[in-house]
């Protein structure tokens, strides 16, 4: 099941802009419901804090994720930072807000370091019980 729930992608129409380069389309893949990579971009979704896909929990959210994302139009908007080998932006799924639609569904948390707190009333009272938030957080 693990092995099936890692190879999981989803087709969409993908624009990833950064102001220093220009805008780049292809295919979505989705590590996990806080992680998708753009046209080979691995992009951390800002503020958003999902649970590991080494959990169940993360298995769950990484599955809504992909159904989500399936059919949709993308565009990030990079921060500049990185993190890891991932840069770190706010994605758009057909001018939806990634991180407030997987919060708002109950699959992941706010977290208020990187997000300032934006998505904080979003988060669902079953996901605060059900998830831990990272330390970082």
């Amino acid at each position: 099941m693990e092995q099936r729930v890692r190879r999981m992608t989803t087709r969409a129409v993908v624009v990833l802009a950064v102001a220093t380069t220009p805008a780049l389309a292809g295919q979505v893949q989705i590590r996990d419901a806080d992680t998708i990579v753009v046209d080979g971009t691995p992009v951390r979704l800002q503020g958003v804090d999902a649970p590991e896909l080494g959990t169940r929990s993360g298995q769950e959210a990484k599955r809504w994720m992909v159904n989500f994302l399936r059919g949709k139009s993308v565009h990030c908007d990079l921060t500049g930072e990185k993190t890891y080998d991932r840069y770190v932006g706010v994605c758009y799924a057909d001018g939806k807000d990634l991180g407030a639609a997987v919060i708002a569904a109950g699959y992941a948390l706010d977290c208020r370091r990187y997000s300032g707190g934006r998505y904080r009333k979003l988060e669902t009272p079953a996901a605060r019980s059900r998830l831990k938030r990272a330390k970082y957080c």
